[in-house]
C-alpha cells in the first residue's frame, strides 16, 4: 500500500461486491443505529433474505444483549471466509470518491486508510487523528472479539477534515465525469442513494495529498484557530464510528506487543483502518443531537427529585403542553441556563440548569446520568438519533426521554483542540437513516 506517513494516510486496496450482486441488499446501515428498534433490523433481515449481504458481516448492537454472542461472532467469521473464497468481491486500488444522497442533500467523501500509530483516543490526546467525544472503554472489548482475527474489515467510520476552501474533496466533485464509476444504487429502507468513483489519475491523488498538506501545515494551523505557535496539529477529527476506530487501534497495539520484530509489523494491514473522510464544511453534513432514553425506572424512584438533589439549587422543572413546546424551548437556547426536554408517560416538561459545570447541555445532563445509572436508577440507558424515537420511547411507562439541542459544527475542531474530547454521544452527523452504510471492505489477513 502506498502511504504518506506525515499525513497518516494510505492509498487503500478496497474490496467491493462484484457485478451481479444486488447492492441494495448488500449495503446495510451502521451497526449502532436503531438500537432500541429491533423491528428495523427485523425488516432488514427479511429484505436481505438469502442474498449476499454485509448484514452477515456485522454485529448490530440491538442484539448485544443476546444470550450467546459467540455464536453470532462465529457466523460472522464464517461468512467473511465464505465471501472471500467464493469470489463475491473484486479488488480496487486507489481512493474512492463517494457521493451519498441524504435527507439534507448530497454528502461527499473519500475512502482512505488512516495510520493507527497516529491516532490516540485517550483524554488529552495531541495526535494527528483524535476522538471528538469521550470513548466508552467498556464498549471496546465486545468489538475486539469481532475484529480480532477477522480476515477483513467492513467499516462505517467517518472522519472529518476542517477544509473551509474545499481543496481536498472539491476537485474530485468537479472531475467526477472523468472518474470510473464503481457503483450507483438505491439504499434499503428509504435511506437515499450512494455512488462510488475510483480516483485513478495521479494528478488527482496529488491534489488530495497537497490539500491535506496545506491543512496540516503547523503555521497555517495555528493561524486558522488563533493558537500559540507549536500547538500540535489536529488534521482528522472523528465523526462517526469512534469506538470502531478505537477497537482497531486496540488490536494494533496488542499486535505490536506480541510481535517478534519490526519486519513482522512493517507489512501488517492491521496498522491501518479503512475510513471515509468528509469535509466538515460539506453543506449536506448536519450535526444532529443524540438524545437519551432511560428504560425500566423503578416505580419508587422520583427522577425529578433525584435531579433536584444532584444540581443543588441550580435546577428548575417546568411542565409543557406538548412536544412542540419542548422543541421550541430547547432548540432556541443560548448560553446559560442549559435547557433539556423531558418526556415521560406522565407528560412533557423542560429542565433548566443554572450556572452549569459543562459548556454544552449534553455534558450537563450526562454528568447526572452517569451517577444516576451508577446508583441503579434505571435498568438501561440508550442513545437515540432523531426527534421521533425519543418522544415515542419516552412516553412508555417506566421510561424517560431526554431531548437535547444540536451543537454548532463550526465549533468542533477548535473545541477539541482547546478543551479535548466532548462528552460522549454529543452529536450525530445527520439522522439515523443518513448514516454511513457498510459497502466497501478491506483484507486484514
Amino acid at each position: 500500500m502506498k502511504t504518506y506517513p506525515s499525513l497518516a494516510i494510505g492509498v487503500p486496496d478496497i474490496l467491493i461486491p462484484r457485478s451481479g450482486i444486488d447492492f441494495s441488499r448488500w449495503a446495510v446501515i451502521a451497526c449502532d443505529q436503531f438500537t432500541s428498534e429491533p423491528e428495523y433490523w427485523d425488516r432488514v433481515k427479511e429484505y436481505v433474505g438469502g442474498a449476499p449481504s454485509a448484514l452477515n458481516l456485522i454485529y448490530p448492537e440491538v442484539y448485544l444483549g443476546e444470550p450467546q454472542p459467540e455464536a453470532r461472532i462465529a457466523r460472522i467469521r464464517e461468512h467473511m471466509s465464505h465471501y472471500l473464497r467464493s469470489g463475491i468481491f473484486t479488488e480496487v486500488s486507489g481512493f474512492i470518491y463517494v457521493e451519498r444522497q441524504t435527507s439534507s442533500g448530497v454528502r461527499r467523501g473519500l475512502l482512505i486508510c488512516l495510520d493507527l500509530d497516529q491516532y490516540d483516543f485517550t483524554a488529552g490526546s495531541q495526535s494527528l487523528i483524535r476522538a471528538t467525544e469521550g470513548t466508552i472503554l467498556s464498549r471496546i472489548p465486545p468489538r475486539v472479539k469481532i475484529r480480532e482475527g477477522a480476515p477483513l474489515e467492513i467499516p462505517h467510520i467517518m472522519v472529518l477534515i476542517d477544509d473551509a476552501e474545499n481543496r481536498v474533496i472539491g476537485p474530485l466533485t468537479a472531475k467526477k465525469a472523468d472518474l470510473e464509476k464503481l457503483y450507483d444504487f438505491e439504499l434499503m429502507m428509504g435511506s437515499g442513494r450512494v455512488s462510488g468513483f475510483r480516483v485513478g489519475k495521479r494528478e488527482l491523488e496529488k491534489g488530495i495529498i497537497d490539500g491535506l498538506r496545506t491543512l496540516a501545515d503547523p503555521e497555517a494551523f495555528s493561524r486558522r484557530y488563533g493558537l500559540r505557535p507549536g500547538t500540535p496539529v489536529l488534521l482528522y477529527a472523528m465523526g462517526d464510528g469512534n469506538h470502531s476506530l478505537a477497537t482497531a487501534k486496540t488490536i494494533w497495539e496488542q499486535t505490536k506487543e506480541r510481535s517478534r520484530g519490526a519486519d513482522e509489523l512493517k507489512s501488517s494491514p492491521l496498522r491501518y483502518a479503512l475510513v471515509e473522510m468528509v469535509n466538515l464544511h460539506d453543506p449536506a453534513l448536519n450535526f444532529e443531537p443524540i438524545h437519551r432514553v432511560l428504560f425500566d425506572l423503578p416505580p419508587e424512584r422520583n427522577l425529578i427529585g433525584d435531579m433536584e438533589r444532584y444540581y443543588r439549587g441550580r435546577f428548575r422543572y417546568a411542565e409543557c403542553q406538548g412536544p412542540d413546546e419542548i422543541l421550541a424551548m430547547v432548540d432556541r437556547q443560548k448560553g446559560s441556563p442549559h435547557r433539556i426536554g423531558l418526556v415521560t408517560a406522565d407528560g412533557f416538561g423542560t429542565i433548566e440548569v443554572f450556572k452549569p459545570d459543562s459548556n454544552l447541555p449534553v455534558g450537563t445532563l450526562q454528568n447526572f446520568l452517569d451517577q444516576f445509572m451508577a446508583e441503579k436508577g434505571a435498568r438501561e440507558i440508550d442513545y437515540v438519533h432523531g426527534t421521533e424515537p425519543v418522544l415515542r420511547l419516552g412516553r412508555n411507562r417506566g421510561c424517560a426521554g431526554f431531548y437535547l439541542p444540536a451543537m454548532d459544527k463550526s465549533e468542533l475542531f477548535k473545541t477539541v483542540i482547546l478543551d479535548g474530547a466532548l462528552p460522549r454521544k454529543t452529536f450525530s452527523m445527520g439522522e439515523a437513516k443518513d448514516k454511513r452504510f457498510y459497502m466497501e471492505a478491506r483484507k486484514l489477513a
